[in-house]
């Protein structure tokens, strides 16, 4: 009995405590209704920076402990191929932050200010005009002559009509020609006519236009002077005449003042032509043969005209004889 009695008091001491360490294992009942998750193993990111790899394993924390997860941080960097040459770190130094760490890549690439675009000024509303061109002395308006205002009348003047009676008894062929008149240069000739001879055997080459006293005086030159002398100095008739000049519309060469020729009033001679063939050509050198013809033809147009030019008064007149009707001054005469 008291054997009895003892075994009844340590039966259910036993029970009570294999009831309580069976107890400590079950889990609660709010964790038996659905299994605990399992702690994903940790797998390295390229590329993540060591800080930010270090916070995230101290906040989540589950199921591990400070030390472990500094551990797989470790694994980590030995696994990375950027940090294979870094030495490992000890674990003692998990809490202390990186005294160096990659800068950051930013989301956007800051962009300089642009420069300020330079004002261009802004045109004026009127072009500045560049002072204008003084004119030469040669496009200056020519100096008044009264000759530049004669214009023809309706009916010939008796004057013209007579000269030409005079030239055809010459036997000096003509043709009329049209009014000459350039009001902005000056030049007239009110009843010019174009020479075909200058006699009844002196033929004149190219066309000479001329005002009909200057073609008469021209006309008789060649009959009573050129024709004797040719016959006395070269035993040869006249047979031609070759003009350089006759009717130009221009001013005298440098000056503003109208040229003779401007009114046909001149006739420049450059050869003349021998009824032989022989040519006697104007020049500053001409052939000995023929100096003394030129030389007499030269001295005897000082009289009939009131100008005579020719080599050696001046370069213009180096191959011509000038010879015009402008009067001068007690009616005399200008030659060189």
């Amino acid at each position: 009995m008291p054997v009895a009695a003892t075994i009844l008091l340590v039966t259910p001491a036993l029970a009570a405590k294999h009831h309580h360490r069976h107890k400590r294992h079950l889990p609660p009942v709010s964790q038996s209704a659905a299994p605990a998750p399992e702690t994903p193993p940790a797998t390295p990111v390229p590329g993540s920076r060591p800080q930010d790899m270090e916070n995230g394993t101290e906040k989540s924390g589950q199921g591990k402990s400070r030390l472990d997860s500094n551990d797989d941080f470790l694994n980590q960097e030995k696994s990375h191929p950027k940090w294979d040459a870094r030495p490992p770190r000890s674990k003692g130094a998990q809490s202390a932050p990186r005294t160096q760490s990659e800068p950051e890549t930013p989301d956007v690439v800051p962009t300089p200010p642009e420069k300020p675009a330079e004002l261009e000024p802004e045109p004026p509303e009127t072009a500045p005009q560049p002072p204008e061109k003084p004119a030469d002395a040669g496009e200056e308006k020519m100096l008044p002559d009264p000759r530049s205002a004669d214009m023809p009348a309706d009916k010939m003047p008796a004057e013209e009509t007579a000269c030409r009676e005079r030239l055809k008894a010459l036997g000096v062929e003509f043709e009329e020609h049209k009014a000459e008149h350039d009001p902005e240069i000056g030049c007239s000739i009110p009843y010019p006519i174009i020479l075909k001879t200058l006699g009844k055997s002196i033929s004149v080459s190219p066309g000479t236009e001329l005002n009909c006293p200057m073609a008469e005086a021209a006309a008789r030159f060649m009959a009573d002077v050129v024709q004797p002398t040719a016959k006395a100095e070269l035993g040869a008739d006249l047979k031609s005449v070759n003009q350089a000049s006759a009717f130009v519309c221009r001013p005298r060469n440098g000056t503003r003042k109208l040229s003779e020729h401007a009114f046909g009033n001149a006739l420049d001679i450059a050869s003349f032509t021998m009824s032989d063939g022989s040519k006697i050509e104007v020049g500053p050198v001409p052939p000995e043969k023929d100096v003394k013809f030129l030389d007499a033809v030269r001295k005897a147009a000082c009289g009939p005209f009131k100008t005579v030019l020719g080599p050696g008064a001046d370069p213009d007149h180096a191959l011509h004889f000038h010879l015009d009707l402008e009067p001068r001054r007690h009616g005399g005469t200008f030659c060189q």
